[in-house]
């Protein structure tokens, strides 16, 4: 966690999400949680408390960082209330400049975390039925048991889902900014795919490059990789190893902007590119295409999946295409719902996918491109 973001002054004129957006978004929340008959709910650090609150995520670390009470960390959010925050002392200390938000309770270290915790579900009132977040620690849920007998509980992150997944056009203003820093920094790279450079190097410059561009950090781990003869993986023992003329590389990365996350995908040569390579590259991107023009409201998830398989498919490249056309993509890199075989879910105007095809043929080569879209009326929105 950190401290909500205001916004920077970029060309002039502020960015970001203000603060009368975090106010509507909780007013929804609190529409949503009362039609179905939910009286709270608590959210931990994560996506879904910085979409609500402006809260700032911290970045993802390999070790789990821990401090005393930890377990109490997050808040309630109740209908027509404003959030209830219940914190350890380290927290905000480190975490949030020294400064609680409002309607705070700051365990300290020799503090009684029980007591915090059950003191802020009073500040609610005497909920009954309450939502949690899908990453809220075993711990927490253990003792919220304690702290409020005989109350039900469900899973709470899928009802933030219904308001996140389509977005405002500042938050598609932002993704767009994402999307922008990622293709910067694929121009920038791009020249560096040479005989002898390794997938580590291409790694090292591609996160160099983002970071330059104003990325806040990857959005994801970035992957870089061949698929032929020979293949080397930049998560891989060998990707320190050389690349060779006629191999063909495949960069899967993303840009932070704002807390809002971007997808890219493209697919560069070393050098003369393998036969038939030509010819699958053009079915990539009619499969792309297709899966873009596809993306209408209305449609059905799989429907749009569909779509973009079809000419892989007609081109007598299905096998190769391992993969599904795309996921929601917002302040999590991976949102619900998927463009997938298994997803019924009807398109909204508004909602933000992947459009990912990828073509891996066994023993030869791979290709792959992705660009995040926008649904609308017209088919996919490239942003």
């Amino acid at each position: 966690m950190a401290r909500p973001r205001l916004g920077r002054v970029l060309g002039g004129r502020r960015i970001g999400i203000d603060a009368n957006e975090y106010t509507r978004r909780r007013e929804r929340l609190g529409e949503l949680l009362a039609r179905r008959g939910l009286d709270a709910l608590f959210v931990p650090p994560g996506s879904d408390l910085e979409y609500l609150t402006g809260i700032e995520r911290d970045l993802p670390t390999f070790g789990q960082i821990s401090y005393a009470h930890g377990w109490v960390t997050g808040a309630f959010l109740a209908p027509g209330q404003e959030p209830v925050y219940v914190l350890p002392r380290m927290v905000v200390a480190f975490h949030l400049g020294g400064v609680a938000p409002p309607r705070s309770l700051v365990v300290r270290e020799d503090g009684n975390g029980r007591e915090s915790f059950a003191e802020a579900v009073g500040e609610i009132g005497s909920p009954r039925r309450i939502a949690l977040g899908q990453r809220v620690w075993a711990e927490t849920v253990i003792e919220l048991l304690a702290a409020v007998p005989g109350a039900q509980f469900e899973e709470g992150s899928s009802l933030v889902n219904e308001l996140r997944r389509v977005k405002s056009s500042t938050e598609l203003e932002l993704m767009a900014q994402a999307c922008l820093i990622a293709r910067e920094t694929m121009d920038a790279v791009t020249p560096d795919v040479v005989p002898g450079v390794s997938m580590t190097r291409l790694v090292e410059r591609v996160e160099h490059e983002l970071r330059a561009r104003g990325s806040r950090c990857p959005s994801f781990p970035t992957h870089i990789f061949t698929w032929g003869e020979r293949r080397l993986d930049s998560g891989g023992p060998n990707a320190g190893e050389p690349l060779h003329e006629g191999e063909v590389v495949l960069f899967d990365f993303g840009a932070v902007w704002h807390g809002y996350c971007s997808d890219f995908g493209r697919t560069v040569a070393c050098g003369e590119p393998p036969a038939d390579y030509e010819r699958v590259i053009r079915v990539l991107l009619e499969a792309q295409e297709a899966g873009r023009a596809a993306a209408v409201p209305g449609a059905l998830a799989r429907e749009v999946n569909a779509a973009c398989r079809g000419p892989i498919e007609a081109a007598g490249l299905g096998e190769g295409f391992r993969h599904r056309m795309g996921h929601g993509i917002g302040l999590d890199v991976h949102e619900h719902p998927f463009l997938s075989v298994e997803d019924e879910t009807p398109l909204e105007a508004g909602m933000t996918f992947t459009d990912e095809p990828s073509i891996l043929v066994d023993g030869r080569f791979g290709v792959r491109v992705e660009d995040v879209i926008e649904v609308t009326p017209g088919g996919g929105r490239t942003l």
